[in-house]
């Protein structure tokens, strides 16, 4: 990923580390909402959710339309997928260390496995 988009990741995670944002978020998944509708289950002024709206909206995670006097909410999911892809890389990472530490178990569970089966050995052969 290229220099530039620093700028627009840190945006987005930054708007992506508030609960209440990431909670808007998962409700404009299911369709568009207004400001109210998004303020709703927080119990916050309308004022509260317009600054949570504003940071989305800077982020780009969210497109705002006046419709009349009620303004929109929206999905957009581009930067998202942008987010997406920056973490991808470190999925690969985590994967590899995963799949490494899962070898490592194996290996150890077999080391004990057979270090049992040769006490059981020695236990029946000094029992005759």
């Amino acid at each position: 990923m290229v220099e530039s988009e620093a700028p627009r990741l840190d945006a987005i995670f930054h708007a992506l580390g508030d609960t209440t944002r990431r909670r808007m978020l998962r409700a404009l998944a299911d369709g568009e909402k207004s400001v109210s509708e998004l303020a709703e289950p927080f119990e916050m002024t309308l004022a509260a959710a317009s600054k949570h709206i504003k940071v989305l909206e800077s982020a780009g995670l969210i497109r705002r339309e006046i419709r009349w006097r009620t303004h929109v909410c929206r999905l957009a999911p581009e930067p998202l997928a942008r987010a997406h892809d920056w973490l991808g890389f470190y999925e690969r990472f985590w994967t590899d260390r995963l799949d490494t530490l899962d070898r490592l178990l194996r290996e150890e569970d077999a080391k004990a496995a057979a270090e049992h089966q040769r006490e059981g050995e020695k236990d029946e052969r000094d029992d005759d």
